[in-house]
């Protein structure tokens, strides 16, 4: 990963068996997340993110937003937003949009997603302005699938819905994950109940590992580590993933 807040909106990934998806209804709510930096004996946040959820009819419309932090800026200065409309029924997404100033650079994605039986479609729209030039340039990719297909943030609200008390540690879940400019394969790997404790709090949790993974079955990433809290909400609490130079966790906001 180029940056950890940019890791910040980035959640799931491959495997074998199955997880079952057990319906789960949420209602309109705020998230917050602080990411933080660490390195040796460097911790220090570096960045924050915040979800917000409505329900409208018979869809989720979701909406994400990352920044980094003042001190932070003078390194790689980042404004992330992205939004996804969803059916409420499975938290598969149909529209989801993407749009992000990342040091100096912006970009602005759109993908549109059609389903016909079991297989899905996605219509990518991606434009790019790099750093002094004039004009940005756009192109269009489309990509397909079989089975359940998010993007970035929908991934999020899936992961919730998936049904942690009936398993067994090692069960494995696959689905598809459509950026506008790639497909992967994203799979979550259950571990087991764990206790998390962080700031004086301790949490009751079902620890998942995930990870992307090319069409080819080559992994594009290192593991992320999720914990996601054993109650109704399923909020994933804490997340931390390897950078380049140590390590980017990030730790929900009560």
């Amino acid at each position: 990963m180029k940056n950890p807040v940019k890791f910040a909106l980035l959640i799931f990934l491959f495997g074998i068996g199955t997880i079952s998806a057990k319906a789960i209804s949420l209602g309109n709510e705020t998230i917050n997340y602080k990411v933080i930096y660490k390195w040796g004996l460097v911790h220090k946040q570096a960045g924050r993110a915040r979800l917000l959820l409505k329900k409208s009819g018979s869809h989720y419309k979701a909406s994400a937003y990352a920044r980094s932090e003042p001190w932070a800026d003078k390194i790689y200065s980042l404004r992330d937003t992205m939004y996804t409309t969803m059916n409420a029924a499975d938290f598969s997404p149909s529209r989801y949009e993407y749009i992000a100033h990342e040091d100096g650079k912006y970009s602005h994605d759109i993908i549109t997603f059609t389903h016909s039986g079991n297989n899905v479609t996605g219509k990518c729209s991606r434009t790019r302005q790099k750093k002094n030039e004039k004009k940005p340039t756009t192109v269009s990719i489309t990509h397909t699938a079989s089975g359940m297909t998010v993007d970035m943030l929908s991934s999020f609200y899936y992961l919730r819905s998936l049904d942690f008390s009936t398993m067994k540690p090692g069960t494995r879940k696959v689905i598809n994950i459509f950026s506008s400019k790639k497909k992967e394969i994203l799979t979550f790997t259950y571990k087991g109940l764990q206790s998390l404790k962080y700031d004086g709090k301790t949490y009751q949790t079902y620890k998942v590992v995930f990870t992307f993974t090319s069409d080819g079955k080559k992994q594009t990433s290192d593991p992320i580590e999720a914990w996601v809290s054993a109650d109704a909400r399923r909020i994933p609490l804490k997340l931390v993933g390897k950078l380049k130079i140590g390590q980017v966790q990030c730790l929900y906001v009560p």
